[in-house]
């Protein structure tokens, strides 16, 4: 198995000893419970870290680990961004969730005409907060140096802009003329996918976003949820880039 990863502040990163304390080195004490000589990797979850192996521990919530050499690893080209529409319930984390673990690398919230979830207020901010947290956690799960970027939420007017200025835009959609598997992809750049509501994407935002350059394609030949479009497209496209391989 790979060693665990665990954050540290980006200061602490340094080759020797590095501490690992609070609610990282509670969960590594305490709920996996390291001990000497364990490897563990350390991130912090940017695209800075390293494996090292843990030389002390202290308590319930300290332990020492010591890392040889520190890796950097170079932002990935080229870049996909998910725009994910609102979805209902706890689907949004779960859609977060999976596209993490499979190697997106930002996320953008949407408040489509269409949604019935509304981010407004506290509760915008709690559900932003929560996209953000999950991100962090499916990152340590799977591995990741770089974590994926989780945007402040945007609607159609604020998206058609970001999508004017990738290099390549498009709308998962089911009646897309082109399927997204054939799509000619860049080699560098923004590739930004947008993952409509339950109930689908509106013609005026599909009008407005083709102005913008962003075509409908279709994924393939099954109806796929908005919590797991994002998730399904974004291999198909680490595949197609090269970044699977």
């Amino acid at each position: 198995m790979t060693a665990p990863l665990f954050v540290v502040d980006p200061d602490r990163l340094v080759p020797g000893p590095v501490l690992v304390d609070g609610a990282e080195g509670r969960h590594a004490v305490s709920v996996r419970r390291l001990r000497v000589g364990e490897a563990v990797t350390l991130t912090d979850g940017a695209g800075h870290g390293g494996t090292g192996t843990v030389t002390a521990t202290e308590g319930k919530d300290r332990l020492t680990v010591h890392l040889d050499e520190l890796v950097d690893e170079p932002p990935p080209s080229p870049r996909i961004t998910v725009v994910q529409a609102l979805p209902k319930g706890d689907r949004g984390e779960l859609a977060v969730e999976t596209m993490t673990e499979t190697g997106v690398d930002a996320i953008i919230p949407w408040a489509a005409s269409r949604c019935i979830t509304q981010w407004r207020g506290p509760r915008g901010e709690k559900s932003l907060a929560k996209w953000r947290n999950t991100a962090r956690e499916a990152g340590k799960q799977s591995r990741r140096l770089r974590f994926p970027e989780v945007h402040d939420p945007v609607t159609t007017a604020q998206l058609v802009p970001l999508l004017a200025k990738a290099a390549f835009a498009g709308v998962l959609h089911e009646e897309g003329a082109s399927p997204l598997a054939r799509a000619e992809l860049p080699t560098e750049g923004e590739i930004m996918l947008v993952v409509g509501p339950e109930g689908g994407v509106a013609p005026a935002e599909l009008d407005a976003f083709a102005e913008a350059g962003a075509r409908p394609y279709q994924l393939g030949q099954s109806v796929l949820r908005t919590s797991t479009a994002g998730t399904a497209a974004t291999a198909l496209l680490l595949g197609r880039t090269g970044r699977w391989g």
